[in-house]
């Protein structure tokens, strides 16, 4: 009888045990850098993202620290400008259409730079008017 709970208990630690080294293995943080790096976080400079092709998408971005060089993934929405990926705003509604250019603009003012980017504190953001007028409930279209 000890002899079984014994080797129940050993299974049950193996089992654990190595489900646990898995799991700490493949969920590394968002934008965790390699194991094998120990250079603290304040000496580190990050370069911008670079995609892998066109101006959006999956790409890498270069880490420096000290005489340590390394690549980690990163990642640039499509529907984003380029040059402020690494800055996240808050903005307001957007402004009526200027009729002159067809575009709306909309402001934000920064709410957090991610690896070490020099963000403006406001920008300026514009889109092109949309065509379609908006329907009120109950108007019906004259096809």
């Amino acid at each position: 009888m000890m002899g079984r709970l014994i080797a129940i208990t050993l299974v049950l630690f193996l089992v654990l045990t190595a489900d646990a080294s898995k799991r700490t293995k493949h969920h590394k943080g968002k934008h965790e850098k390699s194991q094998n790096s120990e250079c603290p976080a304040a000496e580190t400079r990050f370069g911008k993202c670079v995609p892998d092709h066109g101006d959006c998408g999956d790409g890498l971005r270069e880490t420096i620290c000290r005489d340590q060089v390394e690549k980690i993934h990163c990642r640039i929405p499509c529907n984003w400008k380029k040059d402020i990926s690494d800055c996240k705003y808050r903005f307001g509604p957007w402004g009526p259409c200027d009729t002159a250019t067809n575009t709306k603009t909309r402001s934000g003012t920064l709410k957090r730079a991610l690896f070490n980017a020099e963000c403006q504190t406001t920008i300026k953001v514009s889109k092109p008017c949309s065509h379609k007028t908006k329907k009120t409930r109950g108007e019906k279209s004259s096809n």
